[in-house]
């Protein structure tokens, strides 16, 4: 597959560009957190969101989706990382969504995501434990009950968890803490006994939440996947959600990067434009070169999935994509608020919001670590020249 959007791929990232400026620009994200507004997002542009068509774009068309693909949501969440649009987009479609539809039985794919495409039901995956990324340093425990399982523990950092109408519990049913085997994926209503959902607020304005769940108790139909075997649609999905965010914050570190261009030609010193120093030239060219190549990453990421290429070759690429265009999102973000100088500091400026989400995005399910033979040899990571994502 080419590695170019076709005509309908355009079209739609036209219309997502015009969606976003208009209905959800950043200003909308400013209000959000001025009011401090429960849901962390606005319910109408969700709405307005699900109408385009926007929820559906991945899931298959017997379930109410599109079939249009992962390049087509890509093009879509980059076009929400220009406008750093809130909404659940990410956690229910990229996530949660991801994970009912490739690991999920047939029933309940047949339930869920037409509800998920509809924007009617919101999902939260309850996956950390501690203050880093780590997928299988879970100790909630699942017990089996005989005609369920019963759930003891606690998470942390669950996306949207504070509006979630049902939350993906990634449990540990057998084995010990840090072991890949004995994983068990679990659907638990976010209202149900014993769930206790705290909300968090996060420096990029945006919302996360603390669970604890004490004897929650779950039927048997609430298994994603197989007893002891979760990770083996944890893996794929995780590898899923990290291109997604990665094609946020590729919008997100354009728009930032449109944006101090802009006032590199706007401020004048000495009677000039700032822009016009050869320093000044010589940093904006570094931050274009580097956007170029996040482009290509996360293009071919997203073709990747859309070709149904093999599982290792799709982690690699999700590592490369998380690294590389984190790297640059930092880059730029930082850039942009040194060239404002001390007015990019203030909340006068909205370049502001964009270091603030690259600090939270670059965290998100994975950063660059140190590189080592041993985790690549057990297929953690890929080499990135001296690094790798966990």
């Amino acid at each position: 597959m080419a590695m170019i959007l076709n005509e309908e791929q355009n079209m739609l990232k036209e219309t997502a560009q015009n969606f976003c400026s208009n209905d959800a620009p950043i200003g909308q994200l400013r209000k959000l957190r001025d009011d401090d507004n429960a849901d962390g997002f606005d319910r109408d542009t969700w709405n307005k969101m699900v109408e385009l068509g926007f929820a559906g774009i991945p899931f298959p068309e017997e379930h109410g989706g599109l079939a249009f693909g992962y390049k087509g949501l890509g093009v879509v969440t980059e076009e929400t990382g220009r406008t750093l649009a809130a909404s659940p987009l990410y956690a229910s479609i990229w996530v949660g969504g991801t994970i009912i539809n490739t690991g999920g039985s047939d029933s309940q794919k047949s339930e869920l995501i037409p509800q998920i495409v509809s924007g009617e039901l919101l999902l939260g995956l309850a996956l950390e434990e501690s203050h880093r990324h780590d997928p299988y340093g879970v100790a909630t425990t699942a017990n089996d009950s005989g005609d369920g399982f019963s759930i003891n523990g606690s998470k942390k950092f669950v996306l949207d968890g504070h509006v979630a109408n049902k939350l993906i519990v990634v449990a540990r049913s057998s084995g010990s803490e840090g072991d890949r085997d004995g994983l068990t994926l679990l659907l638990v209503d976010s209202e149900a006994a014993g769930v206790s959902v705290t909300r968090t607020k996060m420096v990029d304005s945006r919302n996360a939440a603390n669970i604890e769940l004490s004897n929650v108790s779950v039927g048997s139909d609430a298994l994603i996947g197989e007893v002891g075997k979760g990770a083996d649609i944890l893996d794929a999905a995780l590898d899923i959600a990290r291109i997604g965010i990665s094609a946020e914050m590729l919008g997100a570190a354009q728009e930032c990067f449109d944006r101090t261009v802009q006032y590199l030609k706007d401020r004048e010193q000495f009677g000039v434009p700032i822009g016009s120093f050869q320093a000044l030239k010589h940093r904006a060219a570094n931050m274009f070169c580097e956007l170029e190549l996040s482009k290509s990453v996360v293009l071919e990421a997203l073709s990747a999935l859309d070709e149904e290429r093999e599982s290792s070759e799709i982690a690699k690429l999700a590592s490369l994509a998380k690294c590389k265009v984190g790297e640059t999102f930092h880059t730029v973000s930082r850039e942009g608020i040194q060239m404002h100088g001390g007015i990019g500091m203030t909340d006068d400026f909205d370049i502001g919001f964009f270091i603030k989400r690259a600090a939270v995005t670059e965290q998100t399910f994975g950063d660059c670590l140190l590189y080592t033979s041993d985790a690549a040899d057990e297929g953690l990571g890929v080499d990135l020249g001296g690094r790798r994502i966990i």
